[in-house]
């Protein structure tokens, strides 16, 4: 920027665009300077170098608003995990359901895990049930992502919020 230009000439590029050739750096310092502005540095890799005439103070603020506007419209997507035991109460499936609910209408995905203990184990086939219960009871706001299956003592299921048209 400015006077950090320690090259001899310079592609020059003015305030509106318009390219005003390639001219000595001393030259294009005293354009800026003519006209209030800052010579800045765009490609400082092309031969030779790519400058612009423009207000360096504002040019970085639409720079800094522009990022800014980009991680607004990121969206972090949080997992959420949901755990159940395969004797799970009426009145816990319904609670746990419900923060399931509450889960995807923040848009986040949601982990349903079935835990077996002792001797539940044996009968793998009403953890499995369940999670079909499970699957029917969010059809309306969530898709399954991850079938449910097994992995040692557990049985996982993931799903993640439908796409709501706005």
């Amino acid at each position: 920027m400015n006077n950090m230009i320690r090259v001899p000439e310079v592609r020059c590029i003015d305030e509106n665009g318009e390219q005003l050739g390639i001219i000595p750096t001393r030259k294009a310092l005293t354009l800026a300077h003519e006209a209030g502005l800052d010579l800045v540095e765009i490609t400082a890799s092309a031969k030779p170098p790519v400058c612009r005439i423009m207000d360096h103070g504002k040019f970085k603020y639409e720079q800094d608003k522009k990022k800014k506007e980009q991680k607004k419209k990121q969206s972090v997507v949080k997992l959420k995990e949901v755990k159940f035991h395969v004797n799970v109460g009426e009145h816990d499936y319904e609670t746990k359901l419900r923060h399931a609910f509450e889960f995807l209408e923040h848009g986040d995905r949601v982990k349903f895990s079935l835990m077996f203990r002792g001797r539940e184990n044996a009968h793998r086939e009403l953890g499995f049930e369940l999670m079909k219960r499970v699957t029917a009871d969010i059809a309306e706001v969530a898709t399954v992502e991850q079938a449910p299956r097994l992995q040692g003592r557990n049985i996982f299921m993931m799903v993640v919020p439908k796409k709501t048209k706005k």
